[in-house]
C-alpha cells in the first residue's frame, strides 16, 4: 500500500467479510487484522484488491 486509494481498496475488500476488524498502518505499508478466519482466506481476500499480501506474523504488543 502506498496511498489512501490502496488503503481504500483494502478496507472495501475486508469490510464484506464478517467477523474481522482491521487497523490500517499506511506509512509503514501494514493491515493488522484481528479474525477467526484462516490466513490463506485473508491473503485470498487482499489479492482481490490487485497487490500484493503476505503474512508476517502476529502483532507484537506495544
Amino acid at each position: 500500500m502506498t496511498c489512501e486509494g490502496c488503503s481504500n481498496a483494502v478496507t472495501r475488500v475486508l469490510n464484506r467479510l464478517e467477523g474481522v476488524n482491521f487497523e490500517i498502518d499506511l506509512p509503514n505499508k501494514k493491515v493488522y487484522i484481528d479474525s477467526e478466519l484462516s490466513v490463506d482466506t485473508l491473503l485470498e481476500t487482499l489479492k482481490k484488491t490487485g497487490k500484493n499480501a503476505s503474512y508476517l506474523g502476529e502483532k507484537s504488543a506495544q
